[in-house]
């Protein structure tokens, strides 16, 4: 994982669950004043004033949050968001941190980013709600073979989604409903496999990567499994990741992934990849 040091200053792109979460954990550590703004919708901006304090900015334009001068702007704010201003956070010099990675998988708006890069700007994965990432960026160049990303969620968490017509139908068996390469479970369940892109962005590509979608009335949470293995070994990581408070779509994990990110620098840069440079062996985009 890349560390770029302590003491960034850092904007966000959104208001909802991971922001009040960043905010939250940041105002604990009395690291408040590194956070510099937060960008929202023009009908949000009153109340998020409001809830700001004075505390740090809030601002309804992107170019108002840019000239913040921000190191890092962090996006929370939805695959809709990174489509919408990405490109001017790269366009700008600025270091772009992506929270929702499902949406590199479109491979069009993929290269709009890269192409829009400025002054060595670098895309960033954080974390996210999912452990083991540094062991997979390790064993990219030790031989990596094969990576397959498990997400197992109850029923409930399927519904509103492609899968929720087989789920219903399966009822109270465990069932798995998707097989397929990390692009096209993310392309399918864009609001539910944004981990599944992390795991293939560190490892093998999205390409190269196995996604299986599980849905198990017997799960008392979000479960992802990392399995791996290569010339170096094997790994196989677990973690059930707790939803947040606020938003039951969105791990409160992710938010202090965020937070780690932003201000310590631990996380990995995506640009090259996503620019269809060959990792380990296999084209990533």
């Amino acid at each position: 994982m890349e560390e770029s040091g302590k003491g960034v200053r850092f904007a966000v792109i959104g208001y909802g669950a991971i922001t009040h979460e960043i905010v939250r954990t940041l105002d604990q550590r009395g690291e408040l004043d590194s956070l510099l703004g937060v960008l929202v919708r023009p009908t949000r901006l009153a109340e998020a004033i409001r809830d700001a304090a004075g505390r740090f900015a809030v601002v309804d334009g992107i170019d108002a949050l840019l000239d913040l001068g921000p190191q890092v702007v962090a996006e929370c704010a939805g695959h809709g968001a990174m489509r919408e201003f990405g490109t001017a956070v790269l366009g700008r010099g600025t270091d772009l941190l992506c929270s929702s990675v499902g949406v590199l998988a479109e491979k069009r708006f993929a290269l709009e980013l890269v192409r829009a890069a400025k002054r060595g700007a670098r895309l960033l994965i954080p974390s996210g709600a999912v452990a083991g990432i540094d062991g997979l960026l390790a064993a990219r160049s030790a031989g990596l073979r094969s990576v397959t990303y498990t997400s197992v969620k109850p029923p409930v968490a399927w519904f509103g989604t492609p899968a929720e017509v087989n789920v219903r139908l399966a009822g109270d068996q465990r069932t798995v409903f998707f097989e397929g390469s990390a692009r096209e479970a993310a392309l399918q369940y864009p609001k539910n496999v944004n981990v599944g892109a992390t795991v293939a962005l560190a490892g093998l590509g999205l390409d190269h990567t196995k996604v299986q979608l599980v849905s198990d009335p017997a799960a008392s949470g979000p479960l992802g499994i990392i399995d791996a293995a290569g010339d170096f070994g094997a790994l196989r990581f677990e973690i059930l990741a707790y939803a947040s408070a606020r938003n039951s779509k969105t791990s409160l994990l992710t938010a202090h992934s965020v937070v780690l990110a932003a201000r310590e620098g631990i996380c990995f840069s995506a640009l090259r990849k996503v620019a269809g440079h060959d990792v380990a062996g296999a084209h990533v985009l």
